[in-house]
């Protein structure tokens, strides 16, 4: 059985029609002939796009395939005693040149009974944001099923949704259940459990390039809904330099922020689980083992639950979002 390292994967870029340029120009990733590029997968289980190994002996090999010969190993003993042969976390970058669709998404009961799947619990971090820009999470009201589809059916869905105005830094908890899009004007890294299940609501009536409307999911997604108002949307939490800052805890993932302009030391021995590290700004090096692996803005790391302490070295700072499941 090979070593296991902090492990570096294929960047999968997704051609989305709300989709803009700023996975290029602002996060330096190369998509090629795409004309526009909404979403980059880095690291993923979903069958349809499994991510495959870019750096070290175990180059070309498939997540898929290291989580059946490494087991706990890679993902820890209560990660894999809970998730099997299936990585149960999701990261991308997502860049809405137009708004995203407005959806839900299903929790894990209604996911398996409808389609063998997990739901889809979710975060948004806001990592760039044009002026202006805005997106929309839960009810800005309180509606019961009648009331959401007449509004719906009216065309005044938007009339008793939530929308927010946002800026960089911006946090939001997206639980399943939870009507959402993002605006047009976002770039935003998401941490989201294993699911590609997405209920369409409505779409702005857009078309593809052929003429076409995208399909809605407006029976689907009646169930799926939660139809609860919330005090509040957004993820309060106090921005702290040279310190680790905790945005989000739940069953499928903990999520912590971490801005720093000085090297630091960490210790993830402690830890029954992978963690992975989303570089939002600046780059670092990461040293284990007597190995260096260097990050930059709009990579990920990926450090199996073996790598116990790292050190994270920089000249000009970073700042990451560190994920784990608790």
């Amino acid at each position: 059985m090979s070593t296991l390292y902090p492990l570096k994967f294929k960047t999968i870029y997704k051609d989305k029609i709300w989709g803009g340029q700023k996975i290029k120009t602002y996060l330096h990733k190369d998509f090629g002939d795409l004309p526009n590029c909404g979403e980059t997968w880095e690291i993923s289980g979903v069958k349809s796009d499994v991510s495959v190994v870019e750096n070290g002996a175990l180059q070309g090999q498939s997540l898929a395939a290291l989580l059946e010969e490494h087991k706990d190993a890679l993902v820890g003993k209560s990660v894999y005693e809970r998730f099997g042969n299936e990585f149960p976390l999701l990261v991308k970058f997502i860049d809405a040149n137009e708004d995203l669709s407005i959806q839900v998404h299903p929790d894990d009961e209604l996911a398996r009974k409808r389609h063998n799947s997990f739901g889809k619990t979710e975060m948004w971090y806001v990592i760039e944001a044009d002026p202006g820009s805005s997106l929309i999470a839960g009810f800005s009201e309180e509606v019961d099923e009648k009331t959401y589809v007449e509004k719906l059916n009216s065309g005044n869905l938007t009339d008793i949704l939530n929308r927010e105005d946002v800026k960089a830094g911006d946090v939001f908890f997206l639980p399943a259940g939870r009507v959402h899009t993002i605006g047009k004007g976002l770039l935003i890294a998401e941490i989201q459990q294993t699911s590609d299940i997405t209920y369409r609501i409505y779409d702005f009536d857009r078309v593809d390039d052929k003429g076409n409307k995208r399909e809605l999911h407006t029976e689907e997604a009646l169930a799926a809904i939660d139809y609860k108002k919330y005090p509040n949307y957004r993820t309060d939490y106090t921005p702290v330099k040279n310190e680790d800052v905790h945005l989000v805890s739940c069953p499928y993932f903990t999520t912590n922020v971490m801005d720093y302009t000085e090297n630091v030391s960490k210790d993830y021995s402690a830890f029954d689980s992978f963690v992975i590290h989303v570089c939002l700004e600046g780059s670092y090096e990461l040293q284990y083992n007597g190995e260096s692996y260097a990050v930059k803005m709009g990579e990920c790391l990926l450090l199996p639950n073996t790598v116990d302490k790292v050190e994270l070295k920089t000249s000009q700072g970073f700042k990451i979002l560190e994920s784990y499941i608790a």
